[in-house]
């Protein structure tokens, strides 16, 4: 059973690493493989083959059901169900929705936002919208969230919003009861608790919904590393199903007349109430995860067999594999599991007892060395205090918080004062918890970054774990703690003296990049900022910056005012200690000291000379897009040119100004292609050998406009678009431009083909 659980997960992932998914043909080979193995009695090949073939075919299944082409952008109406919880914010709802009745080639799942909802949105009403849809497109950086990934983890085939006009029309309510149940539960406890935190872990835990948990809650839960905590787990689920099973059980141990097996009816109580639990949370992953090990232990213990810890953790992969074979592709599964095994390791062949404490704190180390590899690899980060606050948080929210929050209810509906009573002394528990979690995030060096890790040096390190964890006397165990260390020393990835290190990065409609040297870093721009809580600077530029180990911008400059430029630099500038901020408005940027960008501002970095072209001193050239920041960035054999959001007036004063010295290798397209700018003029003087535009996927400015892309076609300029590619990386080395499209390289066959 553990080998072909085993192989029929290296199957799987075998999947994962694939550009393009096999063909009819080529899947019937796999099956003829198949075949041929079993005959030869090789089950681990069968194994294999059978994990490859079946994640193939539901691949492709999630693949085909995504919006047919024809369909993006056009006004459609649609009728449906709210399909899960929704997420609000301050000036939009987003929510899964399920359509019943439309236009052919809709997806079976679609995710819509609402801006400035006229109505409440809840679990399991009927609506029909008017609507805009686009296929699953996401923005794709290095170090930034696969958003692409996880809507085809989600099976979600469709994104857009919905329209106001004409206004969408409320239908009525579904038949789906389980919606409306967790609905029901999320309203009484907005009504029974007024603490944001407390309400917002107690609707995690009882329903799993976690939109009430702010961006501040949890970047505290994160760099204690008891995020974990805050959902409905495996550790949750049994726990339930444990206290209600003891209950159970002690409860018909002392009934006089008793025609049913104690054992058995409390089994199926416990596993009813798991199930229950397990509904509340949506049947969410990890609640799938738990509740497979909890019916093969139930199973077991029904009767009276003794199985093998290792055979139910391998039975449990097995289902959740053959259940959703996309499930390795979320984080999750992978730490749930690893974290089962290391602890099983740990304590299992004790001849000795200990004392608790120490068993406990022995447990939480042991965890946190077992899944470094697995947090490198998905969050580039990992939490050096997890152990000290998972020993406290762990049992609070295991032994009181969960068993409290189950208790609030059952006895919400028919007894809201025992309620409330139950709600305050959650809310006194939580508070004080709360407090020595926030202490601990304080401390600066609570996290530990990791950035440019190969993934041969995570595969090291997995193989460290697997030699820690063997039992203790064996001679080589040690030698898996120092197999960690290269996460910590990562190879020096510097630039040679004289080269640069360009990225343009993927922020949709915007512009936002960083350059490097040897040893300086700087942004110019970093895209849009939509809300309080929603930037391109914390989303997209900080996790860039973060995965190259960049924690002190030297320079940034910032082009001009429009927001697609300037709005994600605040969150950049309060995240990061700066040397200097340029800009073309920087009374906008008065907090950060920022100084004018005028035309003759020059310096040099490792070799590497950065010159201001434009806006010129004294004179005015109109629009704020002509008054743009334009740097000349020049390595050793290289020229790229960063213009900003400039016009034809503007390039036309360029040309005046700097004639032939405006040659250039790499053109960042002016005002991200739009027909105003690129003029032949300008496009002639520079000669660039590539031209790179910042646009968004089907943005709503049809940018890059049609007629600029022939201006480029005719001179046979090479081109490329964010949308396409992802961020586009140029990199210098010596008589060599290296420009990598991170889309293309990352080749995955989710990724939508461009």
């Amino acid at each position: 059973m553990i080998r072909f659980a085993l192989f029929f997960l290296l199957g799987d992932l075998a999947v994962q690493t694939l550009s393009d998914l096999p063909d009819r043909f080529q899947l019937v080979l796999i099956l003829l493989l198949a075949l041929f193995a079993s005959a030869m009695r090789h089950w681990s090949v069968v194994a294999f083959c059978a994990g490859f073939g079946w994640t193939v075919i539901i691949a492709q299944s999630v693949l085909d059901d995504r919006l047919a082409q024809v369909l993006e952008g056009r006004v459609l109406t649609i009728q449906g169900v709210v399909a899960d919880m929704p997420m609000r914010t301050d000036d939009k709802v987003r929510f899964d929705f399920t359509p019943l009745d439309g236009p052919a080639g809709m997806p079976e799942k679609i995710r819509l936002s609402w801006y400035y909802p006229k109505k409440l949105v809840k679990a399991g009403q009927l609506w029909r919208f008017t609507v805009k849809l686009k296929r699953p497109h996401g923005y794709f950086n290095p170090g930034g969230v696969d958003y692409e990934k996880w809507l085809f983890s989600r099976r979600i085939g469709a994104t857009g919003y919905v329209k106001n006009h004409p206004e969408p029309e409320l239908l009525g309510r579904s038949s789906n009861r389980l919606l409306h149940w967790r609905q029901m539960i999320a309203e009484r406890m907005d009504a029974l608790s007024h603490q944001p935190l407390t309400r917002g872990i107690v609707k995690a835990l009882s329903i799993g919904d976690r939109s009430d948990i702010s961006p501040a809650q949890w970047t505290v839960f994160r760099r204690t590393g008891t995020a974990h905590l805050i959902a409905i787990s495996g550790l949750h689920i049994g726990l339930i199903a444990g206290l209600v099973y003891f209950l159970s059980l002690q409860g018909l141990l002392w009934l006089p007349h008793r025609k049913a097996s104690p054992r058995f009816v409390a089994i199926s109580v416990s596993l009813a109430a798991a199930l229950l639990y397990a509904a509340l949370a949506g049947f969410s992953l990890p609640t799938r995860r738990a509740l497979s090990m909890l019916i093969i232990v139930m199973l077991a213990l029904g009767w009276r067999r003794h199985v093998r810890k290792s055979y139910i953790v391998a039975l449990a992969v097995l289902l959740i594999l053959m259940g959703d074979p996309l499930a390795v592709l979320s984080a999750g599964f992978w730490l749930s599991f690893l974290a089962v095994i290391v602890i099983l390791l740990t304590l299992s062949g004790r001849i000795q007892k200990e004392p608790f404490y120490r068993s406990a704190l022995r447990v939480h180390i042991v965890v946190a060395l077992g899944l470094l590899p697995v947090l490198a690899l998905f969050f580039q980060q990992f939490s050096l205090l997890a152990p000290l606050a998972n020993i406290i948080a762990v049992p609070v929210i295991t032994l009181v918080v969960i068993p409290l929050v189950f208790a609030v209810l059952v006895v919400m509906f028919f007894w809201p004062a025992m309620a409330h009573l139950l709600i305050t002394g959650l809310d006194v528990i939580l508070q004080i918890l709360w407090r020595y979690l926030q202490g601990l995030s304080r401390i600066n060096w609570s996290v530990y970054e990791i950035h440019d890790v190969s993934m041969a040096t995570l595969a090291f390190a997995m193989m460290g774990v697997g030699l820690f964890l063997l039992p203790r006397g064996t001679p080589v165990r040690y030698l898996g703690v120092f197999m960690l260390l290269p996460l910590f020393y990562p190879v020096d990835q510097r630039l040679p003296e004289g080269e640069a290190r360009l990225v343009l990065l993927d922020v949709g409609q915007g512009l936002a990049m960083v350059v490097e040297s040897r040893n300086h870093a700087m942004i110019f721009d970093a895209g849009a900022r939509y809300n309080e809580n929603s930037d391109k600077g914390k989303s997209v530029v900080l996790p860039y910056l973060q995965s190259r180990g960049i924690h002190k911008l030297d320079g940034v400059i910032v082009s001009h005012g429009d927001n697609d430029h300037i709005g994600g630099v605040f969150s950049v500038l309060r995240a990061m200690p700066y040397s200097r901020v340029l800009s073309s408005v920087p009374e906008k940027l008065s907090a950060f000291k920022a100084e004018f960008c005028q035309a003759g501002q020059q310096w040099r970095w490792d070799g590497v000379t950065f010159s201001l072209l434009s806006p010129p001193v004294g004179q005015t050239l109109g629009s704020e897009n002509n008054r743009s920041c334009v740097l000349l960035i020049e390595s050793r054999q290289f020229r790229f040119l960063l213009p900003g959001d400039i016009e034809q007036e503007a390039e036309n004063w360029l040309i005046e100004q700097y004639g032939e010295n405006l040659r250039v290798d790499v053109l960042i397209a002016p005002h991200h292609g739009s027909k105003t700018s690129s003029s032949d003029g300008f496009l002639q003087q520079l000669a660039p050998g590539y031209i790179l535009i910042p646009a968004g996927y089907r943005n709503r400015f049809g940018f890059p406009h049609t007629v600029v892309l022939q201006r480029y076609q005719r001179r046979e300029i090479d081109w490329l678009t964010t949308a396409a590619a992802g961020a586009i990386i140029m990199q210098t080395n010596k008589k060599r431009l290296i420009i990598t499209a991170s889309r293309i390289k990352a080749g995955r066959y989710w990724l939508k083909a461009m």
